[in-house]
């Protein structure tokens, strides 16, 4: 019973992004009533709707207002009648690179009761984590176009790492693998054959600082192809990968689609020292806005990941178990229409299920 009151910024976004929000809140508040805290939510309304109406993604006071939260619980950004693109920079990347979320967190799980594209793989195993690294690589927008329109057009798009981005990363890697005490088990994530520079940068980095600071972790080294068939074939080989951005960016809606798809995959964006963001990983799903057929599982275990980070394990781990209570006994399916229960009941029952 910690009896803290967390302040948590929502931001519904659009399409389901309400929807599952308010199933993930509600989970969140019966955790909180049965484990000794409380969580006081302040709503914003950033996303396509008030794109379209003012023109505004995201003021550069919202950026400061958000600094003073504990973390920010995100439903989902993109709107069909918004190019693409505009809200996802203006919006996701913005509150990444501002807060300094660094790390993007997505862990890989398959869940009892949920269907996986991989022939004879179960629960046992599913499950690693990806940690991400969130705030350099091709993402940073370094680069440009000259003779734009032209059969000469040059576009080019930079790479970018320094040391201390890369030795942050690898250290809450390292760190995320002690914890998890599982395989203790650190693989990297690159491309040394090719990227000779910035992947040359990360594996110096990897081992120098595992054998000085993490003698107890054993490292790996995965080229991100192979990793991609391994994450197929062989996915109870991994623990823990840390990666770039853009690789990061790619093996992590893979493995979200070996664990049953974006319906169950959650994510974060994490400042181990600041403000950090959890969301499900699956989108907007405009056609489904309203109707109150959506998944909001992925929402309600981006929930249990903020906690977690908020130091409320217990209350995580009772989520956890909830949701492998909800997969396994009642859900017929996770699509979409086809769980055999409506959106609000799913949350329903992993409310009252909580133990």
């Amino acid at each position: 019973m910690s009896g803290k009151t967390y302040q948590i910024a929502l931001i519904p976004g659009d399409g389901t992004g309400p929807e599952v929000v308010r199933e993930g809140v509600k989970v969140l508040q019966a955790a909180g009533e049965k484990f000794g805290f409380k969580m006081e939510f302040a709503s914003f309304d950033f996303g396509g709707d008030r794109f379209l109406r003012t023109g505004e993604v995201l003021p550069d006071a919202a950026v400061l207002e958000f600094k003073k939260f504990d973390a920010i619980f995100l439903g989902a950004i993109g709107h069909p009648d918004v190019k693409p693109g505009i809200l996802e920079k203006g919006i996701l990347l913005r509150l990444r690179f501002e807060l300094d979320q660094y790390i993007n967190l997505r862990p890989v799980k398959l869940y009892p009761g949920v269907e996986t594209p991989l022939k004879d793989k179960g629960p046992e195993d599913i499950d690693y984590v990806v940690v991400r690294e969130n705030s350099g690589d091709c993402y940073t927008g370094i680069g440009g176009v000259s003779m734009k329109g032209t059969a000469d057009e040059v576009a080019v798009q930079n790479m970018v790492y320094t040391r201390s981005q890369v030795e942050r990363c690898l250290r809450y890697a390292f760190e995320c693998t002690r914890k998890r005490a599982r395989k203790k088990t650190l693989a990297l994530c690159g491309k040394t054959n090719v990227l000779t520079y910035v992947y040359d940068l990360w594996e110096r980095a990897f081992h120098e600082i595992g054998a000085r600071d993490y003698p107890d972790i054993r490292r790996e080294y995965y080229h991100v192809d192979a990793t991609c068939m391994w994450m197929v074939k062989n996915p109870e080989w991994f623990d823990v990968i840390v990666t770039g951005n853009m690789f990061g960016d790619i093996i992590t809606d893979l493995g979200a689609i070996t664990q049953g798809g974006m319906g169950i995959a959650a994510g974060g964006n994490i400042n181990p020292a600041g403000v950090s963001m959890f969301e499900p990983i699956g989108g907007s799903a405009p056609k489904y806005t309203g109707k109150n057929v959506i998944n909001p599982l992925a929402a309600v275990c981006s929930g249990m990941m903020m906690l977690e980070h908020l130091g409320e394990e217990k209350a995580a781990r009772s989520i956890e178990r909830s949701v492998i209570f909800v997969t396994g006994k009642k859900l017929k399916s996770l699509a979409a229409g086809k769980m055999g229960y409506s959106t609000s009941e799913v949350g329903d029952l992993v409310a009252k299920n909580l133990t």
